[in-house]
């Protein structure tokens, strides 16, 4: 059993991408530029938010936090997301999600520029992917495959199972497992919570990708050997074990399936901080543009 070992793969990419930074601005070039838009106070926002422009700091990027207002109306957030479109200095934007009920998050999805999309939500940018034209792969795909790339996984001809259709995980991951790349070739099954018989068909499934939010979902007994495994879940949950009276959690019974596994995720340290790198990732592509 090998664990994708995320938190270390992800330093190896802010390494590289750090090294290309300093090149660029060393034979004159511009510093690469991401913006976040945060509304309101939600915990784990903060947390997502803070830690990408950690990142940034770490690998030569300018960031820009803009906080706005848990009353924020509609019409202030886009006019900020168009300021953010106009200002030629910045690279990538993203606005942390989820949204307060009152916006529609398509339309502030819709209102990013495509170009400027590092989290490639955009319809523009998952039109490009389906086609397998050039374009910013949403950040937690594109982190599962460079993953399964440099841990050099084989994929090809395999029985990829995914679990969730989430349009940030689940059913970006399905077309990419599917395309004619490496990674890539599987042969795809997509299922969801109306799937009949899922055990049966985790049981042939030779790689898993999770993302369902639900804590130990996966459990032995709907496994075969060997299998490789893509935990994408993390769920809070309290624990009298730790300092801070909390641990996370994935949709994976760790513990109990690891023996089975080739390969396989652990919560935390696994997806999470791949998605962070390849957030990086989209931003210096964009300011290369």
């Amino acid at each position: 059993m090998i664990i994708l070992d995320g938190k270390k793969t992800a330093n190896d990419i802010k390494e590289e991408i750090a090294l290309e930074v300093t090149s660029i601005v060393s034979s004159g070039g511009k510093v690469p530029h991401l913006s976040a838009i945060l509304v309101g106070t939600d915990g784990a926002s903060e947390t997502y938010v803070n830690a990408k422009v950690k990142a940034c700091e770490k690998v030569g990027f300018k960031s820009t936090l803009i906080r706005l207002s848990e009353d924020v109306s509609q019409e202030d957030l886009l006019a900020e997301v168009e300021k953010i479109n106009k200002n030629s200095d910045i690279d990538g934007l993203i606005v942390q999600l989820p949204l307060p009920s009152h916006v529609d998050e398509m339309k502030v999805t819709e209102a990013i520029d495509p170009e400027k999309d590092v989290d490639g939500f955009h319809p523009s940018n998952i039109g490009r992917m389906v086609l397998n034209l050039p374009t910013y792969l949403p950040a937690t795909p594109a982190g599962i495959l460079e993953l399964l790339k440099r841990y050099n996984v084989e994929t090809s001809g395999k029985h990829c199972v995914v679990i969730g259709r989430s349009h940030i995980v689940g059913s970006p991951m399905s077309i990419l497992m599917g395309r004619n790349t490496n990674p890539g070739n599987c042969t795809v099954t997509l299922t969801h919570s109306r799937t009949k018989n899922l055990q049966e068909i985790t049981k042939t499934a030779d790689i898993l990708i999770v993302a369902l939010g639900r804590v130990e979902f996966i459990t032995s007994d709907m496994l075969k050997d060997g299998v490789c495994i893509i935990d994408v879940g993390i769920t809070r949950v309290k624990s009298d074990k730790t300092k801070s009276g909390w641990k996370l959690l994935g949709d994976v019974d760790f513990e109990n399936v690891k023996h089975m596994c080739s390969f396989i995720t652990p919560v935390p340290g696994g997806v999470g901080p791949m998605t962070i790198a390849m957030l990086l990732k989209n931003t210096l592509l964009s300011s290369k543009k």
